[in-house]
């Protein structure tokens, strides 16, 4: 019997704890961005160990203390019975001046969990929830039904092998925030992952029984900065408390002019455009990052190419599209398997409900804007400000041996909602990289 995408991705999972133990609103992400921001203004900067150190960081690190058992969740609404797990979910300040704070979701696993490593998990975007798509959509313990009320369980959740930790990140991203509105403008790769490291150091004072634990970061798509990012900031930082690991991206966003040329080659290989088309976008555009303008023929070939954009689901071509705007007055009858094209109606509809939040910690400081998805696409709550860097910066120098793997796949998270989201690339391929050089 032929396994399903979501088992191989849940076996893809377990295969880098082992290996480390050893030695519609959709997401809005990278992919759309090909199109929409196509003339946009892209910052070129790399990013050397000496960006992305934290000074002072101790100064950083307020008091946890006592927080943690405030951050129990009790019961979520609608969640099913039987329920063995623990689960937290708050803020965690990471610039307190600012009145700056990242909200998160923490699935402890569901068995033994004192002896199972921790897994950060980080969707992209920029500006997309881990906690919409990461937790409710992919690799969370739970789903929810067309009702937008009712839960239920997701037989290939990643806290039946470890405890899954979901970052909602940079500020202005879901439920996290900034009490000093000129942050959101300064949202880019850099503070990300400097925030993010702050975040964490905070999070293990809270929760200092995971403090040497096995740790690996993990994410999708636009991930692809700010996994390697974040571990680059890990182990240059001169206090490394942190016990990574390894890295994990599915579908990652690396080099956005491979990714935009395999995007349009993609539509063509699968007929979605015309021979004309693509023949003309190979002819003249050129989608390296230091191009300010391309030639009209450009433009109206990718205006042509992006008219796929509203015809078909581009994160599963295969898949229908969703033609509802809200949720069921009834739930339909749940499946793992058979792809459901309003899933995010039905998350937008949950998180946005009062005693959710109230059950979550969340909205704390009520928000003048609905939870949503993403954030970035549509209100510039979050702007983009990637950096340029290459496969070869996954490669990280450290002391000890350690594992990164990239997974890229033809569908997304779409056919049987796995954890491998977006499509940058056509062929299914597996990168094992391994550093044991020393720094």
């Amino acid at each position: 019997m032929k396994p399903s995408f979501s088992c191989l991705c849940f076996f893809f999972l377990l295969c880098l704890l082992q290996c480390g133990a050893s030695g519609t609103r959709q997401q809005g992400d990278a992919l759309n961005k090909f199109y929409f921001n196509n003339r946009a203004g892209r910052s070129s900067s790399s990013w050397p160990s000496s960006l992305l150190l934290v000074s002072n960081l101790e100064s950083k690190v307020y008091d946890n203390g006592r927080l943690k058992e405030g951050d129990k969740v009790v019961r979520l609404p609608g969640q099913p019975a039987d329920v063995h797990f623990d689960q937290y979910a708050g803020y965690v300040t990471v610039d307190k001046p600012n009145g700056r704070a990242l909200f998160y979701y923490f699935a402890e696993a569901a068995e033994n969990s004192g002896s199972k490593p921790l897994v950060l998990w980080l969707n992209g975007g920029p500006g997309c929830s881990s906690l919409g798509y990461g937790a409710m959509e992919e690799l969370g313990p739970f789903r929810v039904m067309s009702d937008g009320k009712t839960l239920y369980r997701n037989p290939y959740a990643w806290n039946e092998v470890a405890n899954v930790l979901f970052l909602e990140s940079p500020a202005g991203v879901g439920f996290s925030y900034s009490n000093t509105t000129s942050d959101y403008a300064k949202s880019g790769d850099r503070r990300t992952a400097i925030d993010a490291l702050i975040f964490l150091v905070n999070w293990f004072e809270r929760f200092p029984e995971y403090k040497g634990r096995d740790f690996f970061i993990t994410g999708e798509s636009y991930a692809g900065h700010y996994v390697p990012q974040l571990a680059h900031a890990i182990l240059h930082h001169k206090d490394r408390l942190i016990n990574l690991k390894g890295i994990a991206i599915g579908n990652a966003v690396i080099n956005e002019e491979t990714d935009r040329k395999g995007l349009f080659d993609y539509f063509w290989t699968h007929a979605l455009i015309a021979d004309e088309t693509i023949v003309s976008i190979h002819k003249f555009c050129n989608f390296s990052l230091d191009t300010q303008q391309q030639p009209p023929e450009c433009d109206r070939a990718v205006d042509e190419a992006s008219r796929v954009f509203d015809e078909v689901n581009i994160y599963n071509i295969y898949a229908p599209l969703c033609f509802s705007a809200g949720v069921t007055p009834t739930p339909k009858l749940p499946s793992i398997e058979n792809f459901d094209p309003c899933t995010s109606n039905y998350v937008e509809a949950y998180l946005n409900n009062p005693a959710v939040q109230k059950a979550l910690h969340a909205n704390v400081t009520k928000l003048n804007y609905t939870w949503s998805g993403c954030s970035g696409d549509f209100d510039g709550r979050v702007p983009v400000t990637s950096t340029r860097y290459s496969l070869n910066k996954l490669k990280l120098k450290v002391k000890a041996s350690w594992r990164a793997w990239m997974l890229n796949s033809e569908v997304d998270n779409y056919l049987v909602l796995n954890p491998c989201i977006i499509i940058h690339t056509y062929i299914l391929y597996l990168i094992i990289l391994e550093s044991t050089t020393d720094r």
